[in-house]
């Protein structure tokens, strides 16, 4: 493993980048953020190439982007209108994707440096990522302390760890916005990629994308991806959706211990990737939004579907369904979830 400066913040703060490898796969993660910058992995002829869309230099990430391999929270993805109550009391949050709350707010933990301290591991090399997140920062109610960790372990797969603790009662979900084209250095869409999710149902959403609290079976919609299917083979069949898909599913699993969750493969190089999870959903999201106005690695423009993210996580809005597994933190609890990202080529 390996350190070095990867600059500074507007406000002099500075950013650092380490470098883990192990295996085949090499694994870059800066402080800004807690994000992903860079996973380097082989393909089927053993070419390496990375994997992720993100920027060469900190400034990208310093500007306007979409969460491009960012760990995001304290409540990745979208609560209703910005407001929910807990506790018998009422929160209003920022309206940062009017008309909802997206991603932890206008300063989320994607916005924010966070203290980083190598671990020794018997699974491989790892750096640890903490940030406390304090009362009322965003609109949420109490002090939270976050921890990720970062392990690139021996069979070539990157696994984050995630720990937090409060000392108030608050809405969490914490999730990594990484955005894969196992093309590598390409300028190839995703859609391309054959994926597979074990995801039997999945969330309808309204128009706003907030969940209307119904769980329905993806049998006969484009969202059974129950065996490996084009991404966009059946994309052109969604109705009323931003240019593709952008769903939570239900897991079969359920969530509460690691368990295989989703896989793509790129055809042309025979890239993979296996996602396991311990959590209960997945958003399956395939750059619908990238427009070109991001010039990010090498001078590639990143444009429509150049990207497709799997974000582990509870289930969007969870703060008002009762019937959506819990996203409630409270004191004396310990928030713990676990993600692994495993590389392969065939």
């Amino acid at each position: 493993m390996s350190k070095m400066g990867f600059g500074k913040t507007k406000d002099g703060e500075a950013v650092d980048l380490y470098t883990l490898r192990n295996g085949k796969i090499t694994v870059k993660v800066a402080t800004y953020g807690a994000t992903v910058v860079a996973i380097e992995a082989p393909d089927r002829d053993g070419k390496v190439a990375d994997v992720t869309l993100g920027f060469d230099s900190l400034d990208g990430y310093l500007g306007e982007h979409p969460y491009f391999g960012a760990t995001v929270g304290r409540v990745a993805n979208r609560i209703a209108k910005g407001k929910f109550t807990l506790d018998g009391e009422a929160y209003s949050l920022a309206i940062n994707n009017p008309p909802n709350t997206l991603h932890g707010g206008v300063k989320g933990f994607n916005r924010v440096v966070w203290k980083a301290e190598p671990v020794d591991s018997p699974e491989g090399p790892a750096v640890k990522m903490t940030y406390t997140s304090k009362d009322g920062e965003e609109g949420y109610p109490g002090t939270l302390t976050t921890a990720v960790t970062f392990t690139v372990t021996a069979d070539d797969a990157l696994k984050i760890d995630y720990a937090a603790t409060t000392d108030k009662a608050t809405p969490l979900n914490l999730s990594n916005h990484a955005y894969f084209n196992l093309g590598g250095d390409t300028d190839s869409s995703i859609l391309d990629h054959e994926l597979t999710l074990a995801a039997s149902k999945y969330t309808p959403v309204d128009d706003t994308l907030i969940p209307t609290g119904a769980i329905d079976p993806v049998e006969g919609t484009p969202l059974d991806f129950r065996k490996a299917t084009a991404i966009g083979a059946r994309i052109a069949e969604l109705e009323g959706e931003p240019g593709g898909y952008d769903h939570n599913v239900v897991l079969d699993s359920k969530g509460g211990s690691l368990a295989f969750a989703a896989r793509v493969y790129d055809p042309k190089t025979g890239r993979v990737v296996e996602m396991s999870t311990t959590e209960p959903g997945v958003q399956f999201y395939s750059g619908n939004f990238l427009d070109g106005s991001n010039v990010g690695k090498k001078g590639r423009v990143y444009k429509k579907h150049h990207g497709l993210c799997l974000e582990a996580q509870h289930f969007p809005d969870s703060i008002h369904h009762a019937n959506f597994p819990d996203s409630v933190l409270r004191p004396g609890e310990t928030y713990k979830q676990t993600t692994v990202y495993k590389f392969s080529a065939r």
